[in-house]
């Protein structure tokens, strides 16, 4: 197998779907590696090069013989029209989401498939992910953003260095906060309630009993919905616009970790769009009847706020499927049978 890590488009992402040390892995079960050089990654070029992984200028992937698997995290470039490879990465493809017919084309016009990283699935359940990671980043900034403590642009950090201003944030606020997170079971709320732990807070973890017989008093009394939870199908949401005009509302922020806002499944279609590492917070509703404003956090790269830590997790959970890859195990069967059934679709 040759396998292509390839440079992010995106200036803000820095993670990396497999690290030196899990490359090292690769290269010495006999594969080619190829790493694509990346100004922003969190690992050097130097770092994969020790290994013994060939260095590429960014964007070369397009030029690797077809055979090559390339691997990434987010979007493709919008160039070529054509896919011929096969692609490891999360394509956001199969929800209905802005962009996805466009690139499922691109593809078929270019005879390539896309092994989509979220329908790795074993059992039915997804093998790796970087949920833990994103609930703990989502939860983190609904916590700093409602205590005061959130104020312009957000950098990559360390957990070290967010851990303690979680914690430092406690001291600024005299409020007994309320944060309530759906999908409480799962790695992305498992993320979220460690790290409003960290913070001081005080939690509620509602899961797919809860939230199947949605109790809307309960949740509009909480300071903080941390959103938690995607569906395949559509379901009843859980925050419309009529709940932010209730004069009893005490919901205040909103931190939206599944990032559906782009597909008819958003639980949350109080917001339709993403905000920014550069502007992470948007208001939603100003307030009326002495309620407070309504805010949201909707950033769908949470974990790239800790580029090493997340990193280290997803590369250390993707590397055995990697090495399995060229016997097309049952998680690469799944994730193709999706994208071929999507793929039917577009007739």
């Amino acid at each position: 197998m040759h396998l292509w890590l390839r440079h992010e488009t995106r200036a803000t992402e820095r993670r990396a779907p497999l690290t030196p040390a899990d490359a090292a892995a690769v290269i010495s079960a006999g594969h080619r590696l190829t790493v694509e050089s990346s100004p922003q990654r969190i690992f050097g070029d130097d770092e994969y090069a020790q290994i013994g992984a060939e260095v590429a200028p960014a964007l070369s992937w397009t030029e690797a013989p077809e055979n090559t698997v390339v691997l990434g995290l987010k979007e493709l470039p919008d160039a070529p029209a054509e896919l011929a490879h096969r692609h490891v990465f999360f394509g956001h493809a199969y929800k209905g989401q802005s962009g996805a017919t466009a690139l499922l084309e691109r593809f078929r016009r270019g005879g390539g498939t896309l092994l989509d990283v979220e329908y790795l699935t074993k059992g039915g359940r997804r093998v790796v992910a970087f949920g833990y990671w994103a609930g703990y980043v989502g939860a983190s900034l609904a916590m700093l953003h409602t205590r005061g403590a959130l104020t312009g642009a957000v950098q990559p950090m360390e957990r070290a260095e967010l851990d303690e201003r979680l914690r430092g944030s406690a001291a600024d606020t005299g409020e007994d906060e309320r944060y309530l997170v759906t999908g409480s079971r799962g790695r992305s709320g498992s993320g979220a309630l460690d790290a409003i732990a960290v913070g001081g807070g005080t939690s509620t973890g509602w899961d797919r009993e809860e939230t199947a017989a949605l109790d809307k008093d309960a949740l509009l009394a909480h300071d903080v919905l941390v959103n938690c939870v995607g569906v395949s199908e559509p379901a009843p949401p859980f925050v419309t616009a009529e709940d932010l005009d209730r004069p009893d509302r005490r919901l205040r922020t909103l931190s939206d970790v599944t990032a559906d806002f782009t597909s008819d499944l958003n639980l949350l279609p109080v917001n339709d769009r993403e905000t920014t590492w550069a502007e992470p917070v948007r208001r939603l509703h100003d307030g009326a009847h002495g309620t407070p404003p309504v805010d949201i956090v909707a950033i769908d790269n949470l974990p790239s706020l800790l580029p090493r830590e997340a990193s280290t997790t997803f590369s250390a959970d993707l590397l055995p499927h990697l090495l399995d890859l060229p016997r097309g195990t049952e998680p690469w069967r799944a994730s193709r049978e999706v994208f071929e059934e999507n793929l039917a679709r577009l007739g």
